[in-house]
């Protein structure tokens, strides 16, 4: 059983699917790893250390050679991986819904693609979601990047000159990324408020010592689909929200917008007009900004200006902090492949609830339930 673990080709992409401490846990499980030689640079893992590990450090050509499964963090080029043995698996964030002409590519080499952002959110697959571990460190960062561009102190201060106000940020979406936004933005001394349509996350938003900013009185505003995502809102919802959003927001120093629907473009949840009502030097940070974008005017891989407030749009939030996010990735990867694995066949073996919801490919087609509909 060969496991093959690749330099990332997407520009921009500074992540890992192996890190050295994987290696060793894959070859514990008796597996064979090759890494491609620099795979690991841009995350601050050197060569030498997979090499230490017990990997077969090597040109893309010799790693992908004869290998049973090819890990990613975005789906190799298909015609890159043509050494792999038929019907090898792959594994990685593949962007199913975005990157269709891939998954057919896929599909007709005979690979078996295994799309790692469809893992269902259920308990015992907790520690193999990469949506999960990559968008808490999203959070963290989209506040360290508001606090960047935002030219004062987040902290309220006393000093012999005068008082500095803590600045207010306002949290839109409460998933991982939101609450992790929360917490960050919390331990920095900030004011924060957040939303969220799905009413269950109340709760968790007080908890976190943040004010929580929701819609009353409006029937239906559950907003929670399969597997703790949000679901699109009725027209009646959106009135109510865009009314309540409006008055909060013009209060606002710091906006982090987190909200996206699986499948779908980003929901819109502030305009042109409300980023005009806010002070000038207010900061707003799109994590969804490569879905589309949950701000007007936002743009993807780019700090723009509009009424005089910043807009962040920075692609590839997780890539930024690519060492403690490759780290979180592998493991991941790791966890998935080790609870299914069959020691008498020294390879792992699906199960159904998992394999029928991840897989993408099989037997040269494309056998996925979500891209057949």
């Amino acid at each position: 059983m060969k496991i093959a673990i690749l330099r990332e080709q997407a520009a921009g992409e500074r992540r890992v699917s192996g890190t050295p401490e994987t290696v060793k846990k894959f070859k514990a499980l008796g597996a064979e790893v090759a890494v491609e030689a620099g795979a690991g640079l841009t995350a601050s893992i050197a060569d030498a250390d997979y090499a230490a590990a017990g990997a077969a450090v090597g040109d893309r050509a010799a790693t992908v050679a004869g290998a049973d499964i090819i890990l990613g963090v975005q789906g190799p080029a298909p015609d890159s991986i043509t050494g792999a043995k038929p019907g090898a698996w792959i594994a990685a964030g593949l962007n199913p819904f975005g990157d269709r002409a891939r998954v057919d590519a896929y599909a007709a080499a005979g690979f078996e693609a295994l799309a790692m952002e469809f893992m269902p959110r259920i308990t015992r697959a907790q520690s193999m979601d990469i949506l999960s571990s990559q968008s808490n460190l999203s959070g963290y960062k989209a506040v360290l990047d508001a606090a960047y561009e935002y030219g004062r102190a987040f902290p309220m201060m006393m000093t012999a000159a005068g008082t500095v106000s803590a600045a207010k940020c306002f949290v839109m979406g409460v998933g991982v990324a939101g609450l992790q936004a929360i917490a960050t933005a919390r331990r920095l001394g900030a004011q924060v408020s957040a939303t969220d349509v799905r009413a269950a996350t109340k709760e968790q938003i007080e908890s976190l010592g943040a004010k929580a900013i929701f819609v009353e009185k409006v029937a239906g505003i559950e907003g929670e689909g399969a597997g703790g995502y949000a679901t699109e809102m009725s027209d009646e919802y959106k009135a109510a929200q865009a009314e309540l959003v409006s008055s909060h927001i013009a209060k606002q120093d710091i906006v982090i917008t987190t909200a996206l629907i699986p499948g779908r473009a980003a929901p819109r949840l502030i305009t042109d007009a409300q980023i005009a009502s806010m002070k000038p030097g207010s900061v707003i940070v799109d994590l969804a900004v490569e879905q589309g974008g949950n701000v007007e005017g936002a743009v993807a891989g780019e700090v723009v200006e509009r009424h005089g407030v910043k807009i962040v749009g920075h692609r590839n939030v997780p890539s930024r902090l690519a060492a403690d996010t490759s780290a979180l990735f592998a493991r991941n990867l790791y966890n998935f492949l080790s609870a299914f694995w069959d020691k008498e066949k020294n390879a792992p073996v699906l199960d159904d609830e998992i394999g029928n919801a991840i897989r993408l490919t099989q037997g040269g087609k494309v056998v996925n339930e979500r891209l057949l509909g």
